[in-house]
């Protein structure tokens, strides 16, 4: 394709067509403005983009040859040697972020965030309708409940199980939304009394006493339909529903008929185009776009067959109540949906500039998923994702302040092509990698008037640390490294760092995602940590655990807590920037097999599924069959750990390559079941475990560690085998 410039893009078939006869025609933008507008952002951008790649290659060549030249662990020399080398930069000062037009779901409501491959339209509608859970189904379907004393789930209802769920939601209400005297569960009827165009609560007691709640502002609104009910409560800024259904099977049960508590769960979404998704070519990235484009129009369905029947999911429609001192109230009835672009690294061949080059696939993300996005800021579509006119994009794997500046030009550079104001497109900052982590203020200062996220990842960081002072020394077995100070002082660290530059009532400060998906009471008993520490949001791996999840931002009030932490020390980078390493002689060969076993395994589990069935999240068995959430950041740190191993001795390739073949027959055991699994064992000559071997063989030569490079090599290789044999 050519323009008046003399220069031109050759752009794939389908993403053409994508792009020409599905996307633009949505949002009003010609297509030789298009064409021509992304074609200028690519010539200006690509070059900075490259330099910055490149820099991170030079910072990484220095910081080799600083630990070659070392022996021995000197805090302050080392220091000193980052601040030189520009790796390490000056402090910015003081500021606040000015961020403005922010969705209240992520400035002022602290509660759960589901992150979900967009590519997969059933977990990508499942997601954003998780805005609101039944906390009975939450429960009863959960190890939450114990399964003693006749309580297992079985085949059919249980009502001793029932009567578990139900006595357990009785205690949340009490502590959410305490009576002024007695219990929920001593509760015989709610009552909406409505009296000079407001409405009250009223509650009898089994005793035939009357009480009320302790906060009668708690109560906000209410629907009433024949004999069915919903009283609808608030606190800490999230909503609950008492639905109350005496004919329910359920609700029978009830002395008061209540059939069920809903909780509003999900806040928000990111609807994911990078770790979770396995996008490697133009087709794969249409399917991508395709689907964020149906998510921002409401159009967007999914059907399949659940239970022996077809079911269609669609988004849900809006919640709507009368509200207790009159009027009404409606409220969201999806999760605000962000977008996760990939980073600056890799490039994609939907299109390719004027040398033939594929261009940097960061780079068409945030046209496209912007353009997309147009179609809720002009209210086209069947509903509304950002009631502030907000575009939320979450970029990941940036490296430091020039990275991050750099974002900020190329979002401008969108909302120039596509007629935004400027700082429409909001920016959430993963603080993942080192450099951005000792640079973190910097980082924000230099997005400051469209940041709207900040998180950490203990994934990618420890990734990123491991490959960061890969010649330093041996790193300590993955568990262990969990137990160091420099985790402690990175996770206080980043909640300082937002608190101060004035995050609170503005942007999200949140923490990583819960890993085991079928552990929900363990994450019921420990995640409120995460509040604790001072994050108003943090990751959940599926609807189910967002609803349980909930029930501690009721617990806590996290932007309290955040006051209480902006009085304490801010955290110490010196302990930030020190390695997790470990005396080899420390390590006896059980230690090192197990550690061995452990990592392979994984990598093979994640890997196999990610080649031959293009799956870039799901839940893989580890070692011990305990089904973990794997994306690349797992893949990450297990690769570049092993590659660690390999590279100081404390292993061999010899025993590398056995352990591989070892664990690639346990992962074909485990998955058995699936028919579209191909076994690696026992011939070992197939692309996945090919892959797999060379993320450790080849770890210590990725840029930065990761493993989208390879990962994307061999998909391609394996897309193309298929092609030939079908």
């Amino acid at each position: 394709m050519s323009d008046a410039t003399g220069l031109s893009l050759t752009v794939h078939d389908g993403f053409r067509s994508f792009v020409e006869s599905e996307l633009l025609p949505e949002i009003d933008i010609g297509t030789g403005e298009f064409w021509s507008g992304l074609q200028k952002i690519i010539v200006e951008l690509t070059p900075e983009n490259r330099q910055l790649l490149s820099f991170r290659d030079e910072l990484q060549h220095k910081i080799d040859a600083y630990h070659n030249e070392h022996d021995g662990w000197d805090a302050g020399r080392y220091r000193s040697f980052l601040e030189q080398i520009n790796y390490l930069g000056k402090p910015v000062g003081e500021f606040e972020i000015g961020t403005r037009n922010v969705d209240p779901e992520i400035a002022t409501i602290a509660g759960p965030q589901l992150v979900v491959p967009v590519s997969n339209a059933r977990f990508a509608l499942n997601a954003a309708n998780a805005r609101w859970g039944s906390l009975y189904d939450g429960l009863y379907g959960t190890n939450v409940i114990a399964s003693d004393h006749g309580r297992a789930p079985g085949n059919s209802y249980n009502p001793k199980r029932g009567d578990a769920v139900v006595a357990y939601a009785a205690a949340f209400l009490d502590q959410a939304f305490p009576l002024n005297g007695g219990s929920h569960a001593d509760v015989g009827a709610y009552r909406i009394v409505v009296g000079n165009g407001k409405a009250s609560l009223e509650i009898d007691l089994l005793n035939g006493s009357q009480t009320c709640l302790a906060n009668s502002a708690q109560f906000v609104g209410y629907n009433s339909e024949a004999h069915k009910q919903t009283v609808l409560l608030k606190n800490h800024g999230l909503h609950t529903e008492i639905l109350i259904d005496p004919d329910h099977p359920v609700g029978k049960a009830s002395a008061a008929g209540v059939a069920d508590v809903v909780l509003e769960s999900a806040i928000t979404t990111i609807q994911d185009c990078e770790d979770s998704v396995a996008a490697v070519d133009a087709e794969d990235k249409i399917g991508v776009y395709r689907n964020w484009l149906g998510l921002m129009k409401g159009t967007l369905s999914a059907t399949f067959t659940k239970g022996g029947r077809e079911t269609t999911r669609r988004l849900n429609s809006d919640r709507e109540y009368q509200a207790a001192d009159g009027g009404s109230i409606v409220l969201p009835g999806r999760s605000l949906m962000l977008v996760r672009n990939v980073g600056h690294l890799m490039t994609t061949d939907a299109v390719l500039d004027a040398d033939g080059n594929e261009v940097f696939e960061g780079i068409l993300d945030a046209v496209v998923t912007t353009a997309c996005a147009i179609t809720d800021l002009q209210q086209r579509g069947q509903y509304r994702n950002s009631r502030s006119g907000s575009v939320y994009i979450v970029k990941p794997k940036m490296h430091g302040p020039d990275e991050t500046a750099y974002t900020d030009k190329l979002f401008a550079r969108v909302e120039d092509l596509l007629h935004l104001e400027r700082n429409t497109i909001k920016v959430g900052v993963m603080d993942e990698e080192r450099r951005t982590t000792v640079n973190l203020a910097a980082c924000v200062h230099a997005v400051r008037d469209r940041l709207v996220f900040i998180n950490t990842g203990f994934l990618d960081r420890t990734g990123d640390e491991i490959h960061t002072s890969m010649l330093a020394g041996p790193m300590m077995p993955k568990e262990q490294i969990k137990k160091e100070p420099w985790i402690t002082a990175y996770e206080d660290w980043n909640v300082d760092i937002g608190i101060g530059c004035g995050l609170p009532g503005r942007a999200q400060i949140g923490k990583g995602m819960w890993p085991k998906p079928d552990e929900m009471k363990q994450m019921v008993d420990s995640k409120n940590e995460h509040l604790n520490a001072g994050a108003n949001c943090a990751w959940v791996p599926s609807p189910t655990a967002a609803t349980l999840h909930a029930m501690h931002y009721h617990q806590t009030d996290v932007f309290q807590r955040q006051r209480e932490i902006a009085k304490r020390p801010v955290a110490s980078l010196n302990k930030i920037l020190m390695p997790p390493l470990c005396d080899p002689q420390g390590l006896d060969a059980k230690t090192i097999q197990a550690e061995l076993d452990n990592n392979a395994q994984s990598i093979l589990g994640y890997v196999v599924r990610w080649i031959d069935q293009g799956v870039g999240c799901s839940k893989v068995p580890d070692i011990n069959d305990v089904g973990l959430m794997e994306d690349r950041a797992t893949l990450r740190i297990s690769s570049q750990h092993m590659a660690n191993w390999l590279k100081h001795g404390i292993c061999n390739e010899d025993q590398v390559m056995d352990t591989f073949r070892r664990m690639a027959k346990v992962v074909d055991q485990q998955n058995g079941g699936d028919p579209a699994y191909n076994n690696m064992a026992p011939d070992f000559d197939g692309i996945a475990f090919q892959a797999a071997c060379d993320l450790v063989l080849k770890g210590c030569e990725q840029p930065n560690g990761y493993t989208e490079p390879l990962l994307h090599d061999y998909r391609r290789q394996r897309k193309r085998q298929a092609s030939r044999n079908s």
